[in-house]
């Protein structure tokens, strides 16, 4: 646990300091309080046209800054050789990858929380009506986003031999799961036969982050009719008492298992020297 914390702390410190973080603060915060502007006469509730523009704001940006901040702090571990140095102490791979995590996420949710921040005080400030629920739901939403982006990040970033090729997966990643998801689902769908589309569905969706949380967080907005009949049961299973719970422990399995896999990767890199 000791090991644990002494990486996390050392990743805040490192994370602070890097000039990316605060330029997506920047960009994230921009955006952001440009919308809440747009809609400073009407009150943001419920799901409407602004929050989910808002929505696909937060869906567009915070992947791509999740996925470039963990990739690169793991291949630049490599190319400085911090990791050579790490692994001559007692340290284990997987104390060392769960303070990677931790750290990374607590400077990612720190990023977050100062948007969200700022957005309520400027709405306070201009009397703009914003629901609670909806603001609550908002945060989740980036939450669990940066959580299990960060998770696919440090695969990246434990696959890639350079910065510039984690630049590149990253970008190709994120096309996949939020600009072509779509497109590709559709497509691929759309060559199989009938009774496996649904199961597929379900498996796909789960799989892909982006779509998993979005789809729960438009259904606890109330938007769950914007999204067609082939998802009715993800409404259904989301509006029930205990579907919140259901919704994390999918969660907590999918960071679980991508964790033990970057663990994997590195345990096995370090056994070969």
């Amino acid at each position: 646990m000791a090991d644990i914390l002494q990486i996390a702390r050392r990743e805040l410190k490192m994370g602070f300091r890097n000039p990316w973080a605060y330029s997506f603060l920047a960009l994230f915060c921009t955006f952001s309080l440009s919308l809440l502007l747009i809609n400073a006469n009407n009150v943001v509730e419920g799901y409407t046209a602004v929050t989910g523009s808002m929505l696909s704001l937060i869906l567009y940006l915070l992947p791509l800054m999740t996925l470039f901040l963990g990739s690169f702090s793991l291949t630049s571990e490599q190319e400085d050789g911090s990791w050579q140095l790490l692994s001559t102490y007692p340290i284990g791979t997987l104390s060392f990858v769960l303070g990677k995590y931790t750290g990374l996420a607590a400077v990612l949710l720190v990023i977050v929380a100062f948007g969200y921040g700022l957005m309520g005080l400027v709405s306070g400030f201009l009397g703009t009506a914003f629901d609670s629920g909806t603001y609550f739901l908002f945060l989740a939403f980036s939450a669990g986003l940066v959580l299990l982006f960060l998770t696919i990040a440090l695969l990246i970033g434990s696959l890639s031999q350079s910065r510039w090729q984690a630049l590149t997966v990253s970008v190709a990643v994120w096309f996949f799961a939020v600009i072509g998801w779509p497109t590709f689902l559709i497509a691929g769908l759309g060559l199989l036969p009938y009774l496996w589309i649904k199961p597929l569905l379900i498996a796909l969706t789960i799989l892909n982050p982006a779509e998993l949380v979005r789809l729960f967080v438009v259904v606890k907005l109330g938007g769950g009719a914007v999204l067609g009949p082939e998802y009715y049961q993800w409404v259904e299973w989301i509006s029930r008492p205990g579907g919140s719970l259901l919704f994390i422990a999918v969660c907590l399995v999918w960071i679980l298992l991508s964790i033990l896999s970057v663990y994997w990767i590195w345990e096995r890199g370090r056994s070969r020297g």
